[in-house]
């Protein structure tokens, strides 16, 4: 059962699910650009709780200033990086030892921000990151990124512009790219829970 949390960001309040399991690891999930309709009910983003939850992670998605009941406003990517901190941080004062960071396109961008300027996380893992859309060379170095998932369709996520900016960061992640599949995961979440339960195994 999830419970709703809120998350005190400043003088910002976040709107959060957290559905506890039986480890003290513990996921944050970043959903899409909100003014495109991306919020933490997004498909892709309960996608990434369910397999992290089936791993006995505990999974905590929430909503990013601004968006759903989220006090505050969008803030083109930068307040929502002091977001996630403020999420990290509530984690941490729970109890929860070993936090893992993920994110789903502008949530994975956001997440990139946040792991360039230095955190202290398990692992760090990308879904779609929309480097398309948005430029990600402002982000010299990725470190911590075990895995990144993007589709073979997906415009807004190139798979081959995602594969210049890994060898630019000089890591080595685990690669997936998933055949007949848009940014949208349209009927390939199937395909997208069976690989991150594999990772996460």
């Amino acid at each position: 059962m999830e419970s709703n949390v809120i998350i005190e960001c400043g003088n910002i309040k976040l709107e959060g699910a957290l559905q506890k399991n039986t480890s003290q690891n513990a996921v944050i999930i970043c959903h899409p650009h909100p003014l495109y309709g991306g919020n933490m009910d997004n498909s892709v983003v309960m996608t990434i709780a369910e397999s992290f939850f089936e791993k006995g992670f505990t999974t905590l998605r929430f909503n990013f200033r601004g968006t759903g009941n989220s006090t505050g406003m969008f803030d083109n990517g930068n307040g929502e990086q002091e977001d996630i901190r403020a999420v990290m941080s509530w984690l941490k004062e729970n109890r929860y030892q070993k936090i893992y960071l993920t994110g789903y396109s502008f949530g994975a961008r956001v997440n990139a921000r946040v792991v360039f300027k230095g955190c202290k996380i398990e692992d760090h893992i990308m879904v779609s990151p929309p480097v398309g859309f948005i430029s990600f060379d402002d982000i010299e170095k990725m470190s911590s990124t075990g895995l990144i998932v993007t589709g073979a369709n997906d415009d807004i996520a190139p798979a081959d512009l995602i594969r210049k900016h890994i060898n630019r960061w000089q890591i080595v992640p685990r690669y997936e790219i998933i055949e007949n599949c848009d940014h949208f995961y349209s009927g390939r979440l199937d395909k997208l829970k069976a690989i991150l339960t594999d990772y996460l195994s």
